[in-house]
């Protein structure tokens, strides 16, 4: 079995062939290790290439800026809108799949402006058997190049390879598109993305590294990651939280205590898992991406809801 040094040595080699290339690049690390692979291997004929919409949190682009700077690549931005499509909005259990048609496209569109003929991805060798994941199947009709599948480096070895490039993302959790927040079903607006991306702003700013703000029309559900679920049960981070996330118009604030988990709104019944982890550009094998994911389906068999309506249930009280 070939080593990751030798595995590396053989994905340069192959994209040292090409003319150029266009990296579709979120600044996640899959993503990131292509594109430090492909400027390796060509320099200025490697183009690093992000792709701007309602669901891309800023904070996401400006961390894509910062590492195709770390990396050395030209780094291009195509803009186009998701809610342009009626059945992205709709967003079904292939959402993922319209999202990711778009986003290549764009991302086929800068190509040919550069006159680049290839646009590689960031699917990796684990994403291929990663359960429900209908974004791969638009990497394939749209005919993207992706280079770690193709020499079998897993996502242990992606993270490997960041450190041997001294990526800062080499650790970096997998991040999901802003829509895969919203239940399958409940419509993708403009109005639900933007509330979404400022109350995480919030958990952003008070230090928290792994986390969801879910929101079921109007009731925010926060998720944080087991290792930081403590200091979300401080009571002056809960205030902040509450009263942040009412002024934009949440109805209901609450904490999950079963803490971050991708695929949480995702049926159980489902293999599905967070196609958004790695699904934003390059790590939508996309996110994480989350890509994503994805995280996006709300009901359960025979449509019975995953999450309980806990308004409408009677409790227990001290006196029974």
């Amino acid at each position: 079995m070939p080593t990751v040094e030798e595995k590396l040595a053989a994905a340069k080699a192959d994209l040292a062939e090409r003319d150029g290339v266009l990296v579709a690049f979120s600044g996640g690390v899959d993503s990131s290790v292509v594109a430090a692979i492909a400027h390796d291997a060509l320099g200025d004929d490697a183009v690093a290439c992000t792709a701007k919409s309602e669901t891309l949190p800023e904070a996401e682009l400006g961390d894509a800026n910062r590492v195709a700077d770390e990396i050395g690549i030209r780094h291009v931005v195509a803009e186009f809108s998701e809610l342009d499509d009626p059945n992205f909005v709709e967003n079904g259990d292939d959402r993922c799949y319209h999202c990711r048609t778009m986003r290549l496209g764009a991302m086929f569109d800068k190509a040919a402006e550069l006159d680049i003929d290839i646009v590689c991805d960031g699917t990796n060798a684990d994403d291929v058997s990663a359960g429900h994941r209908p974004g791969l199947r638009a990497v394939e009709e749209l005919d993207a190049y992706s280079p770690l599948l193709q020499h079998d480096i897993s996502k242990a070895e992606v993270r490997e390879i960041a450190e041997a490039y001294d990526l800062s993302v080499a650790d970096k959790p997998a991040m999901a598109c802003l829509s895969s927040r919203i239940p399958t079903g409940l419509e993708v607006t403009e109005e639900r993305l933007s509330r979404i991306e400022r109350a995480e702003t919030v958990l952003r700013q008070w230090g928290f590294t792994q986390f969801r703000v879910r929101d079921h029309d109007g009731l925010a559900r926060i998720e944080i990651g087991e290792d930081e679920l403590s200091r979300a049960l401080d009571e002056e981070f809960v205030r902040a939280a509450r009263d942040h996330l009412t002024d934009l118009g949440f109805e209901h604030v609450t904490l999950d205590l079963h803490g971050y988990r991708t695929g949480s709104v995702s049926p159980e019944g489902d293999a599905r898992e967070s196609i958004d982890e790695r699904a934003s550009n390059g790590e939508r094998g996309g996110t994480t991406r989350e890509q994503a994911d994805g995280d996006a389906s709300e009901s359960g068999p025979q449509g019975e809801p995953l999450v309980e309506d806990v308004f409408s249930t009677e409790y227990p009280t001290g006196g029974q």
